[in-house]
């Protein structure tokens, strides 16, 4: 069977993402007062790093592999903060509810802020969530409940809204992930001489 992208990589891996957040595109200069101006020279990507314990030898190879499907940094895998496959008020996804009809129901005048709807009723949302629009990852910055009609109150979120992102939406809040590439020299699989034993580590950014 054909491999699909992007490709879910990061079920079943062995270790954890050591690092998830965001890499700002932004340039500074500074006034002849002392002043330090910053600009955005584009919308920040997502960053991660992935570390795995260590593994036997033969599920080193295993790993190794399938992360050769990913041609080195040429295809994309669903990259997504393994800390984070459900919202944190649901550990595990302990009655977390029907969330497959989440849709966006409000979009704030500022574009980083909206409210959700369709939601099972007074569902929490924690600052720390992470939700999905599309192929766009946002990190959630203010709490908010969902009332008896299943719509919660407006919330920040991080990054601003991407373009096209319109009320109506599919919002997914189980496994949200964004499409990421390896880094190119950043994977290594190194295993020990005596045992055979090694790990796997990455890094990776997000690839539009």
């Amino acid at each position: 069977m054909a491999l699909t992208y992007p490709l879910d990589i990061l079920t079943g891996f062995p270790g954890w993402s050591t690092e998830f957040d965001l890499l700002y595109r932004q340039e500074y200069s500074r006034t002849e007062g002392g002043v330090t101006i910053a600009k955005d020279r584009g919308t920040p990507l997502w960053k991660a790093a992935f570390q795995s314990i260590i593994l036997q030898p033969n599920e080193l190879d295993i790993w190794r592999a399938r992360l050769k499907a990913m041609d080195g940094s040429l295809q994309q895998f669903s990259g997504r903060p393994m800390s984070r496959c459900f919202p944190i008020a649901f550990p595990n996804g302990m009655g977390i509810g029907d969330v497959s009809g989440v849709r966006i129901e409000t979009i704030g005048t500022n574009n980083k802020s909206l409210t959700l709807l369709g939601l099972p009723v007074w569902f929490s949302i924690t600052i720390g969530d992470y939700l999905q629009i599309g192929t766009k990852l946002y990190q959630v910055l203010e709490s908010a409940v969902a009332n008896a009609s299943g719509k919660t109150t407006n919330f920040e979120l991080r990054p601003h809204l991407a373009p096209g992102t319109a009320v109506g939406n599919v919002v997914t809040l189980i496994k949200p992930s964004v499409p990421m590439i390896i880094l190119p020299g950043s994977l290594t699989t190194s295993a020990e001489l005596s045992t055979g034993r090694g790990t796997i580590s990455f890094q990776a950014i997000e690839s539009r």
